[in-house]
């Protein structure tokens, strides 16, 4: 059965940075992109960042890009998603995913297996 595990999180000072791990076990062959998504409390998760897990193109939010970098390490199932220039507005819990179908990285509907999430908080 897949599972996905999420570190990293923690509190942070505006204008610093976290750097957030998910490793899979079990992780399915049909696997076509792992992401991190996050939500905000009386907030819809939303897209933060995903990689295509054969080829690693990326794409990334808006409210992140230049900021956020996600990478993978095909070895070790893992992925990471480097968070630098926090700001507030960041706080959330973060999760990753992944993906089996070749759809929008984007979409939340596209990922089916999902991780319970850790906890970023920016302080200002």
């Amino acid at each position: 059965q897949t599972q996905l595990v999420e570190s990293g999180g923690g509190s942070v000072q505006a204008g610093g940075s976290l750097k957030l791990s998910c490793k899979a076990t079990a992780r399915p062959l049909s696997t076509y992109a792992m992401g991190w998504f996050r939500q905000a409390p009386g907030k819809e998760r939303e897209f933060v960042a995903a990689i295509i897990w054969s080829g690693g193109a990326t794409d990334y939010a808006d409210s992140v890009k230049g900021r956020f970098t996600i990478s993978r390490d095909i070895i070790m199932n893992t992925i990471f998603l480097q968070m630098n220039a926090l700001n507030p507005e960041d706080t959330a819990v973060y999760y990753c995913a992944i993906s089996t179908t070749r759809g929008p990285m984007g979409r939340v509907s596209e990922y089916k297996h999902w991780g319970q999430g850790t906890q970023v908080t920016v302080f200002s």
